[in-house]
C-alpha cells in the first residue's frame, strides 16, 4: 500500500474507531460486534507499524505510552478543584436550600441539578485544540499530581474530542471522576489473591491506586472507567446551565451518569436521593450519596464560593452502612495530639466492601454512655463510608446478668506508649508528654512532612514509625541529622530511595513561615490560622512571645484558640524541641503586617488569575495579594477589582471584559507589586 493510500486508510480507521468508543462508552449502544472493533483496530495497528511517520499523537492505539515515571510532577489546576459541603442528615440538606432561596432573593426561580456522587478519584482532563494535553489528580485542590500518560489508558477517557454537532472550545478543562466498577474490582481481587498479593479494600482504594502507578503499562491492566461532570475552565464556551453543561460533555465524547436528574424542591430533592439509596449496591459502581447543584450558572456566581466549597452545591450523603458483630477487646491508641482513644477490636465483618476488625469508641464517656464491654454483640458502621465506629451495643436478654458480662472497661492511668500519668480534658483522655511520646511523635512527623506543611516526599505513617521505633528519630529535630548511611539498613530502604528522602529534608530545611507553622501541629491551628498569625506577627520569634490579648487581635483568633497557642509555646518540653529545630532549619519570614511601611494598601482588592505566570508560579502570586492585604479569588464577578490575564488564559479574561474589569498582563501585575514595595528578589525566588 502507497503512504497516501494508507494515510487515508489511518485518518478513516481512527475516525471509525473513536466514533465506535463513543457509542459504547457513552451512549451505551454500540454498533458493531466485539470481534468487528478488535478487527479495525488491529489494521489500524498494523498500517502504523508499517508507516510509523502516520501515527498520530491522539490515535486509539496511542493509549500507553512512555516508559515508567520516576515520580509525578506536580500540576497547577486550571481552576480550583474544591470540595463540597456535605451531611447525610435531611434537615442539613433542607438548610442548604434556604440559604440558596435567600441568597438568590425571594422572586428567583430555582432549579437543580441532581447527580449521582461517584466514590472514586477525582481528575481534571486539560484538552487543547479538542486534544488531551494534560491529567491530573485533584490533590490539595489547587494542585495535583501529573497522570496524563495514566488517564490514556482509560478507554473511556477521549483522547480526541468530537466537534459535532457541538464546537469544542480551543482550552477545555474538565472535571470527573475515575471509578473502578464493582465486577470489576472483584474480579481484580480474585486474581491478586491468586498472585499471593494483598487485595485492595474497595473500589475506590483501587481507582486510586491504579491512577497513581508510576508504570501506564500496570493502570492500563486495571480495568478503570470515567465519568465526566463540570467544565472547570473553558474558551468560548456560552453554557448558562448545568444541564447545558452536561449536554456538552455528552457531545464531546464523554461518559456522562445517565442517572442525572433536575429538581425544583428539597422534597423532590429527598425523594431522588431515598430512590438512589434503594438502587445502589444494583448500579454495578459505588456512590456514597447525591450532588445537588444550582443549575443556572450566573446565580451560581452571585452565590459566590467559600474557601473551602461552593455555596450553591451539596453533597446528600447516604447514612453509613451498618452490620453486627462481636467486641473481642478493647485497646488504647495515641494519636498526634496526645489524645487516647479506646479502639474496639472485633470479630471481621464485611461492611460496604471493605473488612473491618477494629473500630472507635471515641472516648471514655462514649464507652460509658454506650455501656461497650468485651464479648459484646455490636452494631458498628463506616462513618462517611471510611471510618468504622460502633453506633451501639445489641441487647443479649440471655446475657443480662451482670455475672455473665465482662467488667466495666476503664481507662489506663498511664500513657500506653511512653508511660506518662495521663490526664482528663473534658470527655476526652490525653497523654501530656507531647513530643516526648513515642506515639505522638509518629503522628506529629507525618503531619510535619505533609504537603501542606513541609512537603516532605517519602515521609508517611510507615516510615515515620520505623523511623521512630529503630530510635533514628528521638525528636523532631533528629529528622535534620538523617543521612543515606543511617537509611540503607532500614527495610525498604535502597540507595535511591535514601538519597531521595536525604535531598527531601534538604529542601525542607528551608521553610516558609506558615507552614512551618502549620507543620508545627499546634492545637487549633490549621493552614488558615498558620498563614494569619505569620501574616500577622512576620516572625517566628515575635509569635512565640506573643500574649493571649496579642494573638487575638489577628482575624479569626478568640480567647480559646489563643490560650491554646499561648500554652503550646509555653510547655517547656515543646520549648526545648522548637530551640533544637530552629538549629535545624531556616525560616523565609516576612515584616509584621503592623510594621510594614504601607499597611496592606490591597485590603478590600479583589484579584482573579487566569492562565499561567512565566516569572512566578499562581500560587506565589496569591500569597504575595494576600500579604497586601487583598483577597485571591477563583470566579469573575462584578465585585472583583483586577483579573491577572497569563499565557493561555480562559474565559475569566473574557469574563472582566463584558463587565468591564481592568485586567493586568503578568507584567503590569509584577510593576504593581513592586509599587506597592515587593521586593524584585522575592519574585526571583518564587519562580
Amino acid at each position: 500500500m502507497h503512504r497516501k493510500r494508507a494515510e487515508g486508510r489511518i485518518h478513516a480507521l481512527a475516525a471509525a474507531i473513536r466514533h465506535h468508543d463513543y457509542l459504547y462508552y457513552v451512549r451505551d449502544s454500540p454498533e458493531v460486534s466485539d470481534e468487528e472493533y478488535d478487527r479495525l483496530f488491529r489494521e489500524l495497528r498494523e498500517l502504523e507499524e508499517r508507516f510509523p511517520e502516520l501515527v498520530a499523537p491522539d490515535s486509539p492505539t496511542q493509549r500507553v505510552a512512555g516508559q515508567p515515571l520516576a515520580s509525578f510532577p506536580a500540576i497547577e489546576h486550571a481552576a480550583p478543584m474544591l470540595s463540597l459541603d456535605s451531611d447525610p442528615s435531611e434537615a442539613a440538606l433542607r438548610r442548604f436550600d434556604e440559604r440558596v432561596r435567600k441568597g438568590l432573593g425571594p422572586d428567583a426561580e430555582v432549579a437543580y441539578t441532581l447527580e449521582p456522587k461517584l466514590d472514586g478519584a477525582s481528575v481534571e482532563l486539560i484538552y487543547r485544540e479538542g486534544r488531551l494535553h494534560q491529567a491530573s489528580t485533584r490533590g490539595d485542590g489547587r494542585f495535583g499530581e501529573g497522570v496524563t500518560e495514566n488517564v490514556r489508558t482509560i478507554p473511556a477517557a477521549p483522547l480526541r474530542l468530537r466537534d459535532r454537532p457541538r464546537a469544542v472550545p480551543p482550552f477545555l478543562a474538565v472535571r470527573g471522576e475515575v471509578i473502578m466498577r464493582v465486577p470489576d474490582f472483584e474480579k481484580l481481587n480474585e486474581r491478586l489473591l491468586g498472585e499471593g498479593k494483598e487485595p485492595f479494600a474497595n473500589p475506590r482504594n483501587a481507582a486510586a491506586g491504579a491512577l497513581r502507578q508510576l508504570d501506564p503499562q500496570i493502570t492500563k491492566a486495571r480495568p478503570l472507567d470515567l465519568y465526566a461532570y463540570d467544565v472547570l475552565l473553558a474558551d468560548g464556551f456560552p453554557a448558562t446551565t448545568q444541564g447545558e453543561v452536561l449536554a456538552a460533555l455528552r457531545d464531546w465524547g464523554f461518559r456522562v451518569d445517565e442517572l442525572t436528574a433536575r429538581a425544583a424542591t428539597a422534597d423532590e430533592i429527598v425523594a431522588y436521593h431515598d430512590d438512589l439509596e434503594r438502587r445502589r449496591d444494583d448500579l454495578g459502581y459505588e456512590i456514597d450519596g447525591i450532588v445537588v447543584k444550582l443549575d443556572d450558572l450566573a446565580a451560581r456566581e452571585r452565590l459566590g464560593w467559600t474557601s473551602h466549597h461552593p455555596r450553591w452545591a451539596f453533597a446528600f450523603k447516604f447514612p453509613p452502612r451498618k452490620e453486627v458483630t462481636k467486641v473481642l477487646s478493647i485497646v488504647t491508641s495515641v494519636g498526634r495530639t496526645g489524645v487516647v482513644t479506646p479502639v474496639a477490636l472485633l470479630l471481621p465483618i464485611e461492611l460496604g466492601g471493605v473488612t473491618v476488625s477494629r473500630a472507635s469508641l471515641h472516648n471514655r464517656e462514649e464507652v460509658a454512655r454506650k455501656d461497650i464491654r468485651e464479648g459484646d454483640r455490636v452494631r458498628v458502621q463506616r462513618a462517611g463510608d471510611v471510618i468504622p465506629q460502633v453506633v451501639e451495643r445489641i441487647e443479649e436478654p440471655e446475657r443480662e446478668g451482670e455475672h455473665e458480662r465482662a467488667p466495666l472497661w476503664r481507662m489506663p492511668a498511664e500513657c500506653p506508649s511512653c508511660g506518662t500519668p495521663l490526664v482528663e480534658r473534658g470527655p476526652f483522655t490525653v497523654c501530656p508528654n507531647g513530643f516526648r511520646c513515642p506515639a505522638q511523635l509518629a503522628g506529629r512527623l507525618v503531619h510535619f512532612a505533609g504537603r501542606n506543611a513541609l512537603d516532605i516526599a517519602g515521609l508517611g505513617d510507615e516510615t515515620a514509625k520505623l523511623f521512630v521505633s529503630a530510635g533514628l528519630v528521638r525528636q523532631l529535630p533528629d529528622l535534620f541529622g538523617l543521612g543515606v548511611e543511617q537509611l540503607l539498613p532500614l527495610e525498604g530502604f535502597a540507595q535511591k530511595s535514601s538519597e531521595k528522602l536525604v535531598e527531601a529534608l534538604a529542601r525542607a530545611a528551608h521553610a516558609e513561615l506558615p507552614r512551618f507553622l502549620y507543620g508545627l501541629g499546634i492545637p487549633e491551628v490549621g493552614e488558615t490560622v498558620a498563614r494569619d498569625l505569620a501574616r500577622h506577627f512576620g516572625a517566628f520569634a515575635a509569635l512565640r512571645a506573643a500574649t493571649a490579648e496579642r494573638l487575638q487581635e489577628v482575624p479569626g483568633v478568640g480567647p480559646r484558640m489563643a490560650e491554646a497557642i499561648t500554652a503550646f509555646f509555653a510547655d517547656p518540653g515543646n520549648g526545648a524541641v522548637l530551640d533544637a529545630l530552629l538549629q535545624k532549619v531556616a525560616l523565609k519570614e516576612g515584616k509584621p503586617a503592623a510594621a510594614a511601611a504601607v499597611k496592606q494598601p490591597l485590603v478590600g482588592k479583589k484579584f482573579v488569575f487566569t492562565g499561567s505566570l512565566a516569572r512566578l508560579t499562581r500560587r506565589r502570586a496569591q500569597e504575595l495579594v494576600e500579604q497586601l492585604g487583598g483577597k485571591a479569588t477563583g470566579s469573575v464577578s462584578k465585585a472583583t477589582d483586577y483579573v491577572v490575564v497569563g499565557e493561555d488564559a480562559g474565559s475569566k479574561a473574557e469574563g472582566a471584559r463584558k463587565l468591564g474589569i481592568e485586567t493586568l498582563d503578568e507584567e503590569a501585575f509584577v510593576a504593581l507589586l513592586t509599587q506597592l514595595g515587593v521586593k524584585l528578589e522575592e519574585l526571583e525566588q518564587s519562580a
